[in-house]
């Protein structure tokens, strides 16, 4: 692949006078915090209080502020005029004499430092002006009530354009540092396209950013000086704002085109590579596979279940270019396959209508990186249709190899006169997703009740009965046992039989870890011994309410009546929390789609959360209380989603008096062979396939998580286990 040019003829970092991969980082970090509503004060404050200081405090010939961050109302003022830098630079020189820069502040740490000492210096300059502002000293007036009769009213209009600016940057990867490496690249590369505009006299051209370039621009501008400096090294100072598209601006279609065709023509090489999206539907389609909210923190609140393995999720564009053989052109065809993982995914496209002088994407998807990478087959039919074909040769790509990449974009000649590439984007952590298969019934101590435990003890009986779930993982692999208690005594053969437990004393336990199973069998064997969350049903005076103590904390509290209503409360924590009925919020599905309607709205619960520190409420976990599974974010505890998900089944099925949620299944039932449709592995985008394993899994979650088996078990349990009465007593009493 041919690399661009930046100034000086360099794509290294000195090739700008900022690190524009360290500011993009900064950038995004301060408008995921920023304040959603800017308010009038805030832009009095910046023009009249925090330019003057700033510009008195900077030092230096460049005009730069010294090691000051202003108040975060005040900074997203300031950014947002600094993103229009000739109106900027006029108002500095104008009002001060000289350009005023923004600190060069590029990690927390200096950033922390920086805002201690500015408070010290603003309580000195404007000791009646609070630093902070809170709720109590807003006016309550928007930035959209502002009268345009301002002393500056452009300065107004900059900060409404910029009014969604985080919310254009939401999509997980664009945090990734391998992200903004490649954004670099192509910034260089955007720069030098307005440059050869300049040098050709083709001002009248309009060139639109994509996603990582308009973070790339944004992030130079927001260091004016440097960004002037580089714009007078490259020629262009004059021509940028006229021939860039500014962010907020309406574009036209033959602008993006236009956009697309210089770009190829320059570099061969597609304009809309993987997490670049131009226009808004290419991004809305985006945030339709990835499709959760990225959470304040980036830490997984999982990584001391060893058990767990978390999921990595990335964009997947593939491209081609050129004309095949025009003898078969009628007969063969293309076959998209993954590396690993999802054996089933064969997607076909025939080559009679792939001829093309320019790039053509021809698939998107989205895919774990756990299926390694792509098979490109090349494929000759023998009977007039894909299913029986003649293998003729194939092209491979790696995720590893691809993300050694500055473009993260490899190119193969896929035929003599066609050509493939495919582009990513860094890969992120997605959500977790498990679910619990019936297993068999185990005593007290974790052992599983069988006849081959009874021989290895002795024949000495088994003590208690548990109803018992294997936690299986997106891979299936096994990751927790999780029992109820249902029944004590033990069973001989003669009259004593297991008793069916009080009410407060059906606990759910968690264990962590894999079934260790007896070498002589592989069905047979013994829970993990290691218990990391327990649920115990406490005793209330009222018949309407249920309510359930987690050893997270948490407590469980489900209401009866003409609505079922859920609430859960955690008195040490600052967030609020609520379970909603339904797939809400990023789990929302169209309500006008039949694979929406009431009565399966009524088996999913919402997890949503509001924390001081993230602007909006955020569905972190969806739960689906019939089929046992759970969707989570990293954030979210696994201990605590699962005994949710136990406890709220156990609790629908003594409401609704019939096993709702398959609880009296006492055998494993046969799963999907692991490797041949792994859960979530590979996505399309929605509706472009009528498969559901390719969709989110919530959209048709019976058929996805649907056994090898057909129909409901009814095996024959062994007397060991119990009469089946005493499942029924313990469940629906």
């Amino acid at each position: 692949m041919c690399s661009g040019s930046g100034p000086g003829g360099k794509e290294g970092p000195s090739a700008f006078s900022v690190d524009l991969a360290a500011a993009a980082r900064r950038l995004l970090a301060f408008l995921r915090a920023a304040p959603t509503v800017v308010e009038a004060r805030s832009v009095r404050r910046y023009e009249e209080l925090w330019l003057p200081l700033a510009a008195g405090e900077g030092g230096g010939r460049g005009g730069e502020a010294a090691m000051l961050v202003p108040p975060p109302d005040v900074q997203l003022v300031w950014l947002c005029h600094c993103f229009h830098h000739d109106s900027y630079s006029a108002y500095c020189l104008s009002r001060f004499g000289r350009l005023i820069d923004r600190p060069s502040i590029l990690d927390v740490e200096n950033e922390e430092y920086a805002k201690d000492h500015c408070r010290d210096v603003w309580a000195a300059h404007y000791p009646s002006e609070p630093f902070d502002l809170h709720s109590n000293e807003i006016d309550g007036n928007s930035v959209d009530g502002i009268a345009c009769d301002n002393a500056n009213g452009e300065l107004v209009e900059m900060v409404r354009r910029y009014a969604g600016l985080a919310a254009r940057f939401v999509s997980p990867f664009v945090r990734e540092g391998v992200y903004h490496v490649a954004a670099r690249r192509r910034y260089v590369r955007f720069l030098d396209l307005i440059k050869k505009a300049v040098r050709t006299a083709q001002e009248h051209i309009r060139l639109v950013p994509s996603l990582d370039i308009l973070l790339m621009w944004l992030a130079h501008q927001s260091f004016p000086v440097s960004y002037a400096k580089d714009m007078v090294a490259m020629s262009i100072r004059d021509n940028v704002a006229k021939v860039g598209v500014p962010y907020g601006e309406v574009v036209s279609d033959e602008e993006v085109e236009s956009t697309r065709a210089l770009w190829e023509d320059a570099y061969d090489e597609p304009y809309d590579m993987a997490g670049s999206e131009v226009d808004a539907a290419a991004v809305s389609a985006a945030r339709e596979a990835f499709y959760w909210a990225p959470a304040a923190s980036e830490e997984d609140a999982n990584r001391l279940y060893k058990s767990l393995q978390p999921r990595f999720l990335m964009e997947v564009y593939v491209f081609l270019k050129g004309e095949f053989d025009k003898e078969y052109i009628n007969k063969e065809f293309l076959r998209l396959r993954t590396q690993r993982c999802h054996r089933s995914l064969k997607l076909n496209k025939s080559v009679s209508n792939l001829s093309c002088k320019n790039w053509q994407k021809t698939w998107c998807l989205y895919c774990e990186f756990a299926t390694r990478g792509l098979l490109i087959e090349v494929r000759r039919t023998t009977s007039g249709c894909f299913r029986n074909s003649k293998f003729l040769k194939n092209i491979s790509f790696s995720w590893s190899d691809m993300l050694h990449e500055k473009a993260l974009a490899l190119t193969e000649d896929l035929d003599p006169g066609m050509r493939a590439m495919a582009s990513i984007t860094p890969p992120v952590q997605a959500p977790y997703l498990l679910k619990c298969v019936p297993d068999r019934v185990t005593d007290d101590g974790g052992a599983m009740i069988s006849d081959v435990i009874l021989r290895m003890r002795n024949y000495r009986p088994q003590e208690g009965r548990w109803l018992t779930r294997t936690v299986l993982d997106h891979g299936g692999r096994e990751c927790f046992v999780i029992r109820m208690r249902v029944g004590r005594g033990i069973w001989r053969r003669g009259a004593e039989t297991p008793m069916a437990v009080k009410w407060e004393d059906r606990s759910i336990e968690v264990r962590e870890g894999s079934w260790s199973y007896i070498a002589s069998t592989s069905s047979i064997g013994y829970a993990p011994e290691k218990v990391v969350g327990t649920a115990t049903a406490m005793k209330d005076q009222q018949e309407n309410k249920v309510v359930w103590s987690l050893s997270t904390g948490d407590t469980l509290t489900v209401r009866l009546g003409d609505e079922l209503s859920f609430l859960l409360k955690n008195e040490s924590s600052e967030e609020e929390a609520m379970l909603l009925v339904g797939r809400r919020l990023s789990y929302r599905v169209n309500t006008d789609s039949a694979l929406s309607n009431s009565s399966e709205e009524e088996q999913y619960l919402t997890l949503v959360r509001k924390s001081p520190d993230h602007h909006g409420d955020r569905a972190t976990m969806l739960l689906n209380w019939k089929l046992l599974a759970v969707e989570f974010l990293p954030e979210e505890d696994a201990v605590l989603v699962l005994l949710l998900c136990m406890a709220i089944a156990r609790t629908m099925t003594e409401i609704k008096r019939e096993d709702v949620a398959g609880l009296l299944v006492r055998r494993r039932i046969g799963e999907a062979r692991a490797g041949q449709r792994d859960w979530g592995s590979v996505m399309l985008p929605l509706s472009r396939s009528p498969d559901p394993h390719l969709q989110p899994w919530y959209w048709n979650a019976a058929q996805v998580l649907s056994s090898a088996e057909t129909g409901v078990m009814l095996a024959k349990y062994s007397p060991a286990d119990g009469k089946d009465l005493l499942y029924r007593q313990a469940l629906m009493p």
